[in-house]
């Protein structure tokens, strides 16, 4: 319990250091009262909305009112859809947490046997290929990959919709994309962690008292290698932000990162404000989940 509280706590100061980041980035980025205002506005219209917006103020002053803001929940109100940003963020999250899930899933599927059968048959042929697909799945761009799924599967096939968001066909292809790299990157680490577990010694008594192999590998190595799944599981999630970003532009999937990039390419900061609080807190919190799925695994482990 003391672990969890102190965790806790330090969530406060990285997530004072974030917004402190992401406000220099945003201040850096220049006056976004040009995109704010049409073409033929006057000098005196531009220097009116600053002085209402108090981007005519010190850089700290600005920082102090942003966080007074941040502890009332308000990141601001979105120029290009004319609506507060944390809302609009948070109403985009549910078709991204949708297509991490998938693509989780894809990855956990695809990487799971690939990395313990490519771990049984170890210098063979069959680990070679495997191993190879990895490196290659990992390397692949991600964007690339999503074009090409698109232009084969469903401009000249026709199999699955080009596009957006509402229907199980719509979500195989993004899913595919986002899901390939990390499965790749699962594949290597599970193998890994499966031919250090099978040299161990209590795998060789198992296998001497005619313990099946089958039985030996799925109950006994992986069981014991579930911490290391865990682990790559959640390191994948800041592939899966980042990842997503890319994945919902090409298919237009209507979530966080298409939003994102959008805003970004917009200059809405106070929506670019809000999408990387809630991201990064997101990140966090699933930090602090799996190590406490770490002490459901593994009772002998304890937080001081």
């Amino acid at each position: 319990m003391k672990y969890l509280v102190r965790r806790l706590l330090q969530i406060i100061p990285v997530l004072f250091i974030i917004t402190f980041v992401v406000f220099v980035l945003v201040y850096l980025a220049g006056d976004p009262v040009s995109l704010m205002l049409p073409e033929d506005s006057t000098e005196a219209d531009r220097e009116a909305l600053r002085e209402s917006l108090g981007l005519n103020d010190p850089f700290f002053i600005q920082y102090l009112h942003f966080i007074g803001d941040l502890f009332r929940g308000n990141f601001g109100t979105s120029f290009r859809y004319h609506q507060e940003a944390l809302p609009l963020v948070v109403e985009r999250l549910p078709a991204t947490f949708e297509l991490a899930a998938a693509s989780m899933l894809v990855a956990i599927v695809l990487s799971i046997p690939l990395g313990i059968y490519s771990a049984k048959k170890r210098n063979s042929f069959i680990d070679l290929f495997i191993t190879g697909g990895s490196v290659l799945g990992k390397a692949m761009p991600s964007f690339w990959l999503g074009i090409m799924l698109i232009l084969f599967l469903a401009v000249n096939n026709q199999l699955f919709p080009v596009s957006g968001r509402g229907t199980f066909a719509n979500l195989v292809l993004p899913a595919i994309t986002l899901g390939t790299g990390i499965a790749a990157e699962m594949t290597r680490l599970i193998r890994s962690s499966m031919l250090e577990i099978l040299n161990q010694d209590y795998i060789r008594t198992a296998k001497s008292k005619g313990v099946s192999d089958m039985l030996v590998v799925y109950k006994h190595a992986f069981r014991n290698s579930l911490i290391t799944v865990v682990t790559i599981t959640s390191l994948q999630i800041t592939h899966l932000v980042s990842g997503a970003l890319i994945t919902e532009t090409v298919f237009s999937w209507p979530g966080l990162g298409l939003l994102l990039v959008q805003a970004v390419n917009g200059r809405d900061m106070a929506v670019v404000q809000a999408a990387v609080f809630v991201i990064a807190f997101l990140v966090i919190f699933i930090n602090l989940l799996t190590d406490l799925v770490y002490r459901l695994l593994d009772p002998r482990i304890k937080y001081s």
